[in-house]
Formats: C-alpha cells, structure tokens, sequence
C-alpha cells in the first residue's frame, strides 16, 4: 500500500467536554459535552478505522497486528502511539499517570503514560496545572490529606502555539477555555488526586486514585527540559519540539511546496490549520484540517503541498 491512510476519528463525551470539535474542525460529534477526539488509536478503548485503499474498513489495531510492513516492522505487541484533539470547555481533574513498569504490574499490562501537549487555543488568561511544589513524599501526602491544592499545584499561563512535555509521575491537568493536541503512549490508565468535588448527572463524585497517584508521583517536580528547535526549508517551516523516549513531535508549516524523505518506520499527520495535498509517485491526495493520516513505511519519497499547519509524530 504506497498510500497514505487516512482514519476515521473516534470521540468520548467527557463531564469537561464542549462543543469546539465540531465548531473548530466540523466534525459530528456526539453531544454538546464531547471533550476528546481520538484522532489516530489503536487503543481497544477506541480503535480508528481506516478510510481510503485496500484497508478500508479495518482498524488501525489490524494493521498493526497483520500488517506490520506498514510500519517498518517497528516491534512491540501494541501501536505504540495515540493522537487526540482535547476540547477542555471545562476544568479537568487534576491528575498523573504511571510509567511502563507501575501500569504493567497494576494496570493488566498496559503500557504507562508519557504525553505532551500543542496548544492549539486557548482563552485570555488560560491556565494548565503542571507539577507541585511537596519536597518529599510525606510533605505531598500532607498536603492532599488537608486539601491544600492551592498551596500544592503549580499554575502555569498558556498562550496558543505553547508546547509542553508532560512525562509519566507529573501531575498535571488542562484547565477551562483550552484546546490541545496531544500525543502519548497508547495508553488509557489516569490516577484522579482531586476532581473540585464535582458530581456527574447522577450526583455522584468521580472516583480518585490517591494512593496509586502518590506511589507513581514524581517528587520533588522537575520541569523538563527542552530544546526547542526551528528550520526553514524550501516550502516548509519545521519546529522540533521533543525527540524523547517514546515520541518525536514536530509541526510542519507548509507554505508551497515541499519534498520529504520518509525516514522514520512511519509518520503520523494532524492536520491542525489550512489544506493542501500529499503527492506520492505522482498521485494526489488530498487533505484539510482536522483530517488525520500516517505515512507508511512502503512511502519512500513525498511531497505536500498547499498552506497548513501540520502535527507530525514518530516513535
């Protein structure tokens, strides 16, 4: 298959959600509390379907599993990967996730989860949660124990076109007015520390994961580190975010015409702004934003064209 595939997304209702997936990217949402497109996943919790060629109809997890050429023979029993469109119309829960080796012993053999974050958009005066001020495991204890959140949490002011590393043990949550695209391990494991004692539709509170969210938490919190890298090319501006242990993420800002080597076992693609075309052997295939696609291994040479910003990430 020398062709993109592109995927059908997935979307989840969340007590937090809104209706930005629909007004911002046009798509047919669910409900007006939809909070997460999973663009691109092969997670069991919502498996993309692939749209176009001979795969269509098939999840993303097929592939994976008798497909393997697809992806350079990348090795690992599950798509390492998971691309989502978060719309936070409203606070989310306060939160943290375990690495490989916690999530693997107590989670069934899921993997841990290390994300990070694009901001798309956010409102003036927009927020995230990112770390916490606890020296020590007790001093973090203590300060759940009396709910000293605002002694305890870090606020962190936003701006669109920010990018954050969120790496397992950080505590963490994208607060109201923001959208976001994240990428992660194919991951679906959180551990709540504090959800505002919001109810859900039947005034019940959101079950919280102190324990675990204490045994996982990094402490004391280190912001990382990033070096954070942009070059232009002819038809196309490239910024390096992270290149990490589980993900490299970039964004391509094409502007003409512009002409890649496919050198990475494959490439996921988010179209976040505009529209163009990939041309493979001289086959056209068009895109716009909020479409989602991978570039497979069997593509050795591309080129894009048009005037976008694109999300681009490889294992």
């Amino acid at each position: 298959m020398k062709q993109p595939i592109f995927l059908q997304p997935i979307f989840q209702e969340r007590i937090w959600g809104g209706t930005a997936l629909r007004d911002r990217f046009g798509y047919e949402i669910p409900s007006e509390r939809t909070g997460e497109c999973w663009a691109i996943s092969a997670h069991p919790n919502g498996q993309s379907t692939v749209m176009n060629g001979e795969y269509a109809g098939k999840t993303l997890g097929e592939l994976w599993q008798h497909h393997r050429e697809l992806f350079g023979h990348y090795p690992g029993e599950v798509f390492p990967l998971l691309t989502k469109i978060l719309d936070a119309n409203a606070d989310l829960s306060v939160q943290v996730h375990p690495d490989d080796e916690y999530a693997g012993k107590y989670e069934n053999g899921e993997l841990g989860k290390t994300e990070c974050w694009y901001i798309i958009d956010c409102k003036e005066g927009a927020e995230i949660i990112f770390g916490h001020t606890a020296k020590t495991k007790e001093e973090l204890i203590a300060q759940i124990e009396k709910g000293n959140w605002d002694e305890l949490l870090r606020r962190v002011p936003i701006k669109p076109g920010d990018f954050f590393y969120v790496p397992s043990g950080t505590i963490h949550a994208l607060c109201e007015g923001t959208l976001v695209l994240e990428t992660q391990q194919s991951s679906d494991t959180t551990y709540r520390v504090y959800d505002y004692d919001r109810v859900d539709a039947n005034g019940n509170k959101r079950e919280l994961h102190l324990q675990k969210a204490i045994d996982v938490t990094t402490v004391p919190h280190h912001d990382p580190m990033l070096n954070i890298v942009t070059e232009e090319k002819e038809g196309v501006r490239i910024t390096t975010f992270v290149q990490a242990d589980y993900f490299s993420v970039y964004k391509w800002e094409v502007n003409g015409k512009a002409s890649f080597p496919q050198n990475q076992p494959f490439l996921l693609a988010s179209v976040i702004h505009g529209e163009g075309k990939l041309v493979v052997d001289g086959e056209e295939y068009v895109w716009k934003k909020g479409d989602h696609f991978i570039i497979p291994a069997t593509i050795s040479q591309f080129m894009l064209e048009g005037k976008a910003e694109l999300m681009i990430s490889h294992p």
